[in-house]
């Protein structure tokens, strides 16, 4: 077995680490303090070309592999993670659908744009009443002549605000309220527009909304996939999300092991730095060792889903590990930092803050504990492999 990232990939990762050294950490407390993100930012994430990283060339993106894109969202979070569910979520949950169920006329007409960031996308699957029991959802889109018509309300929308973009699940048989749909919803759609606005705990500067839908008329050509097939994408969309939520736990417990590492080296206490006393240096060898299996899962998934192989539980066990250990492990930064971890003078509890979302979006743990469960229990040659 080989581990090691291609020379390709070197140079990508030095390239994302000085950019997000230079561009995206200095603000990031800002944005968190503001509860947004500064004038520009889009622009400059733009430049790097990191909103269609594994998009195909014909379709305006990089053209490049899964395993890089999780790990520019490794490196983006490691800088702010908020900036790294901005573009994990535009890319797993907005541009993945369209790419791979798409017709090639919503290709062409959405990727390369999508590609470049002019627009940015959004996912918006969850409601007020069904949150894990995507299947009791009740926002309905009725066909008439002139198109769907959709009312309901979705909720906790990443980049509700931003999006231009939104792939939408809505029930289309009122007979069968698990036959869903799937939809590209254009952001200037009458009839739409973005409720409330969440105040939350973390990730301040993403953006979690409401989208109301009152009448609004989507056209026929609006349908992404087949018809009553709604479920089955969103799952599916929702097996590559979780690579990239994965990717943005590991990118946390990166900044909190480095900034561990160096306030261990510099705090001094009974005059020496308490990085040599066992009980700190035993926390950052935990840290470390967590780190490396989180990424480890991490990056096996993403290869299974670069190579066309199946991956869902794969990217279960990487999201439950990955995201439970990084607030496990940020939580032990702040206690690293003693009381001044706690103030935010220091950049720990933001991180702290930021990590534990990563255990409820996407699939909470208990979501992907039934998923590796129920792989386990019907597929005996999966649970005897490595």
């Amino acid at each position: 077995m080989d581990f090691r990232l291609s020379d390709d990939q070197r140079q990508l990762q030095q390239a994302l680490r000085d950019f997000c050294d230079n561009e995206i950490a200095p603000h990031a407390a800002d944005r968190d303090a503001n509860g947004r993100f500064e004038e520009g930012l889009v622009e400059k994430l733009s430049e790097m070309g990191l909103f269609g990283l594994y998009v195909p060339e014909q379709y305006g993106g990089a053209g490049l592999d899964v395993v890089s894109y999780v790990m520019m969202v490794d490196e983006l979070s490691r800088a702010c993670g908020a900036t790294g569910i901005l573009v994990s979520a535009h890319h797993s949950l907005c541009v993945d659908p369209i790419l791979k169920f798409g017709n090639e006329t919503q290709k062409q007409h959405y990727l390369p744009k999508l590609s470049t960031g002019e627009w940015i996308g959004c996912f918006s699957l969850t409601e007020p009443g069904s949150g894990s029991d995507a299947g009791a959802a009740r926002c309905m889109a009725v066909l008439e002549d002139g198109g769907w018509r959709v009312n309901g309300t979705k909720c906790f929308v990443t980049n509700g605000n931003e999006a231009s973009v939104i792939v939408l699940f809505a029930v289309t048989d009122p007979d069968d309220k698990r036959r869903m749909s799937a939809f590209i919803v254009d952001r200037d759609t009458p009839g739409l527009r973005v409720g409330k606005v969440e105040k939350k705990m973390g990730i301040k500067a993403s953006s979690t909304t409401e989208l109301v839908f009152e009448d609004a008329l989507l056209p026929k050509e609006a349908l992404l996939g087949e018809r009553g097939k709604g479920l089955n994408i969103a799952l599916a969309t929702l097996d590559g999300g979780r690579l990239g939520v994965s990717a943005q736990a590991t990118g946390i417990c990166q900044a909190a092991l480095d900034a561990s590492v160096s306030y261990a080296n510099t705090r001094v206490q009974f005059n020496r730095p308490i990085a040599n006393f066992q009980a700190i240096q035993w926390k950052l060898a935990d840290i470390k060792t967590s780190l490396d299996a989180a990424r480890l899962l991490l990056y096996r998934g993403a290869w299974l889903k670069q190579n066309n192989r199946a991956f869902g539980p794969e990217a279960a066990m990487a999201k439950l590990f990955a995201s439970e250990m990084s607030s496990r492990v940020t939580t032990m930064a702040v206690q690293v930092y003693g009381g001044y971890g706690y103030c935010q003078d220091y950049p720990v509890e933001r991180y702290m803050r930021d990590a534990k979302i990563t255990e409820l979006y996407e699939g909470t743990s208990e979501i992907q504990r039934l998923v590796i469960a129920r792989k386990l229990l019907t597929d005996p040659a999966w649970a005897a492999r490595p």
